[in-house]
């Protein structure tokens, strides 16, 4: 079985020469007697034409079917000029079939192999994953993913990282998200996880003095499942000794112009935007805020303070705010979609959702009774109301506030989107740095102290003495990377001083010693040892693919995805374990009551 040429190969230069082809029958068509088949693999498609003198040919044809796997041997003939297809790569020329051999034949496919897919049930689909993946589309979201990769390690390497694997059997470390466990039979009642990131490993590297990590991260993470999270995922992780942040925005920012460069032959402009979390909050009601569009969030609570209206001003004398946004051009919403976004905001934590219309040269809205005439002038000079906007308000504690509108805000434009306006377009690159995230938040259900994204990252210098006296305005060396509401990815720079690595363990997120000690004594030990200043980040490369091939779901990128339940349809995974097996690793199956 030796091809001479793949599918979409051949051309007008080839006419007169011997080809042998293989591939899949991607479509066979009688046109009075004389025999086409449409050839595929991987590459594309070749028109093929059978000898309609030759018998044997035209008794085979009767036979064949589409998918069925077939090797065909012939001439290479340019196509009269009336029948060529400019659509087709291979359309100018075709194969005149002299022989074919059939190495399998296909059953019907349980759906069509063609973009007509995409309207049958997901579940099907993945249930017949490698026939889904026959499909053009995702054979080409996967060859983009593979550049991309390629576009990441070369990029790496000419940096002078070293690519270094990790373990993925790793201890459980249940501060973060839930996590998978994994019996040892050789430990009985011990447990590994896998790891949700190979932070603490890629942090050992650098007390190794490897200096420039990075690896193609595999992590589980046993969360809900939704379009952009998967139990198990792929993460461009790295780690760097000897760096600031400025070095950390300049490397990822580099990769970044690579990987669309290598990918889809465009020129992102750098450097990127950078915004502190307090203002992204503040405009956009997001620490991943979609840069594409206006609608942005204005603060009235000093307009606010001393109205009549008690609702906003107790939300100011309580110490939180009252936001607002203009959705320009949506006063026509109708009471089906205004109740959506009163149930997305209630869903939020808020009591409802307050709105001013300008319709007809007047404001209508069931809270205008409550507002004076110089609270309506406000409002109209700062958010520019003009017939045909809807005012959306929420008053309420700071951040839930900022959230409300933020969720509301995306909701609005996707309703304006749906009147014809064009926010949002997708190859609109809007990248976005997010710095300045405060480094802990108060959980008040713990009555405690909890890191905003993990407890190795570095406050800023000047803020460390307020880890005693006001944690909360400490601010962390964190950064994230945004593009056009997606958070690619985020990371800091880290705490490599053992008493403060320790202090914020114990003094700041209260966990006890003996708990820091078995979990990250040998990492606040390694750390006594000359570990160097550090930092790194993790890009979800899933994430990132699917935005470069235009997909809604990462599902749609990653070759065998999970369901929304965490199943493979597939391979009907997970399964049961026997009891032998069980038995093994000393522990019991407990089915719950259905």
């Amino acid at each position: 079985m030796k091809r001479s040429h793949h599918c979409n190969q051949l051309r007008t230069e080839n006419a007169g020469s011997p080809a042998t082809l293989v591939g899949w029958i991607d479509s066979l068509r009688d046109h009075g007697g004389v025999f086409f088949l449409d050839l595929r693999d991987r590459e594309g498609k070749t028109q093929v034409v059978l000898d309609p003198e030759n018998q044997t040919l035209a008794e085979l044809f009767s036979e064949l079917k589409p998918e069925s796997v077939i090797e065909v041997s012939g001439e290479v003939r340019n196509r009269e000029e009336s029948t060529a297809n400019p659509n087709l790569d291979t359309g100018e020329i075709e194969l005149f079939a002299q022989t074919i051999i059939v190495h399998n034949r296909s059953q019907t496919p349980p759906f069509p192999l063609d973009d007509s897919a995409d309207k049958v049930g997901e579940d099907l689909r993945l249930t017949y994953r490698y026939l889904d993946l026959r499909r053009v589309s995702n054979l080409q979201a996967l060859k983009l993913r593979h550049q991309a990769s390629m576009a990441i390690r070369t990029f790496f390497d000419d940096q002078g990282f070293l690519e270094i694997e990790t373990p993925i059997l790793f201890k459980s470390t249940p501060e973060g998200a839930r996590e998978f466990l994994a019996p040892s039979r050789l430990n009985p009642g011990k447990f590994y996880a896998l790891p949700q990131s190979p932070q603490q490993y890629k942090q050992m590297l650098m007390v190794a003095g490897v200096e420039r990590y990075y690896q193609l991260a595999r992590c589980f993470r046993d969360e809900d499942l939704r379009a952009d999270r998967q139990p198990e995922f792929t993460q461009v992780d790295l780690e760097m000794s000897f760096i600031d942040r400025e070095d950390m925005y300049a490397l990822i920012e580099g990769l970044l112009k690579e990987v669309w460069q290598k990918t889809l032959g465009e020129a992102i402009q750098t450097p990127f935007l950078r915004m502190p979390f307090e203002e992204a909050m503040n405009r956009f009601g997001s620490d991943k805020p979609d840069m594409r569009f206006d609608l942005e969030i204005v603060d009235f609570s000093e307009d606010f303070r001393n109205s009549d209206f008690k609702v906003f001003a107790g939300a100011v004398s309580s110490g939180g705010a009252v936001k607002a946004f203009n959705a320009k051009g949506l006063a026509d919403i109708t009471q089906g979609e205004l109740k959506h976004l009163e149930e997305t905001a209630k869903s939020l934590g808020a009591k409802g959702l307050a709105f001013i219309k300008s319709e007809n040269g007047e404001w209508k809205s069931p809270i205008l009774k409550f507002l004076s005439d110089s609270e309506q002038e406000t409002l109209k000079s700062k958010l520019a109301v003009e017939d045909g906007d809807i005012v959306f308000f929420a008053a309420g504690p700071w951040e839930s506030s900022c959230n409300i509108l933020g969720r509301t805000r995306l909701e609005a434009a996707s309703l304006l989107e749906k009147r014809g306006a064009s926010l949002r377009d997708p190859k609109d690159w809007k990248f976005l740095w997010v710095i300045d995230f405060p480094l802990m938040m108060h959980d008040e259900e713990e009555g405690r102290f909890v890191a905003s994204h993990h407890p190795f990252t570095s406050p800023v210098e000047e803020d460390i003495p307020l880890l005693d006296s006001d944690p909360q305005k400490v601010r962390g060396q964190h950064y994230d990377i945004v593009l056009n509401g997606v958070e690619l990815g985020g990371g800091s720079i880290r705490i490599h001083q053992p008493e403060l690595q320790k202090k914020v363990f114990e003094d700041i997120l209260k966990i006890p010693a003996d708990v820091v000690k078995s979990r990250f004594g040998y990492m606040l030990e390694a750390f006594t040892f000359g570990a160097p200043p550090h930092g790194g980040i993790a890009l979800g490369l899933d994430r990132m693919v699917a935005i470069l091939t235009g997909r809604e779901s990462i599902r749609d990128v990653i070759a065998f995805p999970k369901t929304q339940k965490g199943q493979d349809l597939m391979t009907d995974s997970p399964g049961s374990a026997t009891d032998k097996q069980l038995r093994d690793l000393k522990i019991q199956s407990v089915e719950e009551d259905a």
